[in-house]
């Protein structure tokens, strides 16, 4: 007998369709329940639920994070064979990152199942990412965090937690960073689709479930106005990149439009600035040299979603620079992509 904790939090999947809206219904969670049971009628697993949420993902702030892991940890996680956490899309791939940072100890796998409509279309994707989840903690492949995913028309796949990207625009799919998921599932079976998506975790740092709510996160495009942004209460700012690891690093078009500049800007109130995502390699465009050399802190081979969690973990957990920085670059949770 297999014991299965069902975390349930909202989303899509814990939605029905009135009216035209969807929303949030109590009754989601049963229905997916009794889907699940007409599918696969076996006796073999007792489920366990709660439902310390009920939100559309949208919704979310870091706050909703610490209510979910205290829930988590008041049942007692070693008293089961697996969790699954029941999750909208919009915010699936930072929530994903949260639960692998904060349960990177974990010795039983934790799977977020979504689902791209509500549970009454026909056509939704949230049993079947159900039945993964289910079908992993029944076959005890390993520990850690895990989405289940099937994009229309393709295999179902499985992706590690801090690996998972959010969405892809005006779709319903998801992918890992690389396109590179680690197991694809089909006809009852796991196969292993990159192996090196998936190392023993090098370090185990204790962490609250604390996430700090003062990151500033800005994404790259042309012309982009650093003086717009305030910089009040702010104690780092992560810039994302463009997919070659770059952003402008030219005052060629004013100040107000160049990383350089804001860099030094950050600098004059001990603001650090943090650039993600960039692949590690002996080569490098001159614009990313520059921004290393003007003080910015590059974290290498690491999703946006990661990094940005992580950041949050580190500040709302220590206050010293090295700490923070050695928090940052040690492998805790298989985020550094090989």
């Amino acid at each position: 007998m297999k014991n299965i904790l069902i975390v349930s939090t909202g989303g899509t999947i814990g939605s029905t369709v009135q009216a035209g809206t969807i929303d949030t219904s109590s009754g989601a969670q049963l229905k997916l329940l009794q889907l699940f049971q007409q599918h696969d009628p076996h006796t073999d697993i007792h489920f366990h639920c709660i439902q310390p949420l009920q939100l559309l993902s949208e919704n979310l702030a870091a706050c909703v994070w610490q209510t979910l892991i205290a829930a988590i940890e008041a049942k007692h996680p070693e008293n089961y064979d697996g969790i699954i956490v029941t999750h909208g899309t919009d915010t699936l791939a930072y929530t994903a990152c949260a639960l692998s940072f904060y349960f990177h100890t974990l010795k039983i796998p934790l799977l977020l199942v979504s689902s791209d409509t509500p549970l009454e279309d026909e056509r939704a994707n949230g049993l079947a990412n159900f039945a993964c989840a289910v079908a992993f903690i029944r076959q005890n492949l390993r520990a850690g965090v895990f989405v289940p995913y099937r994009n229309a028309g393709q295999t179902m796949q499985l992706h590690q937690g801090t690996h998972l990207a959010c969405s892809l625009q005006l779709s319903s799919d998801f992918i890992s960073v690389q396109n590179k998921p680690l197991m694809e599932f089909d006809n009852g079976q796991f196969s292993i689709c990159h192996a090196k998506t998936h190392t023993v975790n090098q370090a185990a740092t204790p962490l609250q479930a604390r996430f700090s709510e003062h990151v500033l996160m800005i994404k790259p495009y042309p012309s982009l106005n650093y003086q717009q942004f305030n910089l009040d209460g702010v104690v780092a700012v992560l810039h994302d990149l463009y997919h070659s690891g770059t952003a402008c690093a030219t005052t060629q078009w004013g100040e107000q439009h160049s990383l350089v500049a804001f860099i030094q800007c950050c600098a004059e109130q001990h603001i650090p600035v943090y650039l993600a995502p960039a692949i590690h390699s002996e080569d490098a465009y001159q614009s990313t040299r520059i921004l290393i050399e003007q003080g910015a802190k590059v974290l290498w081979n690491m999703s946006i979603e990661a990094a940005y969690i992580k950041l949050l973990l580190a500040y709302g957990n220590f206050n010293d620079a090295q700490q923070i920085m050695d928090f940052m670059t040690t492998t805790i949770a298989n985020e550094h992509i090989c």
